[in-house]
């Protein structure tokens, strides 16, 4: 088992790796070609950071573990919000000030939504699969139009174009596209199939590992990256990012299982887990839009989601 527990760190490792490496190849390509700062942050990067989750999902449902598939989902949105950004704004409280975060917000809220609809009768049909793949290139294509039309002065304009690489060969930012690409699926079956032999050998279930031991280290990448974001004074696109994969996550990560191993879900799904993922969903667009003074995430709602994420793990194993 110990070899096990090895085999998912370095999983989770190359993983991380792979997409990051991804994600830089695939923005200096679209540098390269004159896509503006702006539109490749809100597509390439948001979706970039989603990929571990798509792959990952992808090969637990090839795998013919589609509750995997959809606890990494659910899992990962909870984590990303409740413990990545919880942990982000006690650091530093995090500054509302992009009108794009605050057109995006509305829209994570009815993918949620929608994911709520789909698994309230434990079941997840390929039908469902397709509307979601479906609404992920049509959102892809909203969010470009968002991002052409935002304004100049939007913060995120600036944040964004930083983190941008910039004079990167084409040759280089392919041979890195083609390595991420290589890499992501590879990394993800071991880790997957590790997962599922922990999981197995600690008494889980195939959904309790998918929302806990996959999302929480899916999700770490996240946290170092916003936790590096916020103290460069990137609040924006901290929240751009984080808010961009969770939309991501419900329209690409949870279309897997529904298009790959379409079938019942464990019934935990609807009478526990969709309903934690929408209420911190909800706390987020709360706190974002702060009816008592500045739209700001402040330390205290930092430690709310934080305490929130800890109640939840600690439900999950009672």
């Amino acid at each position: 088992m110990i070899l096990e527990f090895i085999i998912f760190i370095a999983g989770l490792a190359a993983l991380s790796w792979s997409a990051d490496k991804f994600v830089y190849g695939a923005s200096a390509l679209a540098t390269n070609i004159g896509v503006s700062p702006m539109v490749i942050g809100l597509t390439i990067v948001a979706m970039g950071s989603s990929a571990p989750e798509i792959v990952v999902s992808a090969t637990a449902s090839l795998s013919n573990n589609p509750d995997t598939a959809v606890g990494n989902a659910i899992g990962s949105n909870i984590t990303n919000i409740a413990l990545v950004l919880g942990i982000t704004a006690i650091l530093k409280p995090l500054m509302v000030s992009s009108s794009t975060i605050r057109r995006e917000l509305p829209v994570l809220l009815a993918v949620t939504l929608l994911a709520v609809y789909f698994l309230a009768d434990g079941h997840l049909s390929v039908i469902e699969g397709v509307i979601l793949i479906v609404l992920f290139f049509l959102t892809i294509g909203g969010l470009t139009w968002i991002s052409l039309s935002a304004e100049k002065s939007d913060p995120l304009h600036s944040e964004t174009a930083d983190e941008i690489p910039q004079g990167v060969p084409p040759s280089k930012a392919i041979f890195w596209v083609i390595l991420g690409l290589i890499f992501l699926p590879l990394s993800a079956h071991f880790m997957v199939d590790s997962a599922v032999h922990i999981a197995r050998y600690m008494g889980m279930s195939e959904l309790l590992i998918g929302l806990t031991i996959i999302a929480l280290g899916t999700s770490l990448p996240e946290l170092a990256a916003c936790v590096a974001g916020v103290l460069k004074g990137e609040d924006d696109l901290v929240l751009g990012n984080i808010i961009g994969s969770n939309i991501f996550n419900i329209l690409a990560v949870l279309a897997m299982p529904g298009l790959i191993a379409p079938g019942i879900i464990d019934s935990n799904v609807a009478s526990r887990d969709m309903y934690a993922m929408l209420i911190v969903t909800a706390l987020l667009i709360l706190f974002s839009f702060n009816i008592r003074g500045k739209r700001q995430i402040n330390r205290w709602e930092g430690a709310a989601f934080v305490l929130c994420y800890l109640a939840y793990s600690v439900f999950l194993f009672i």
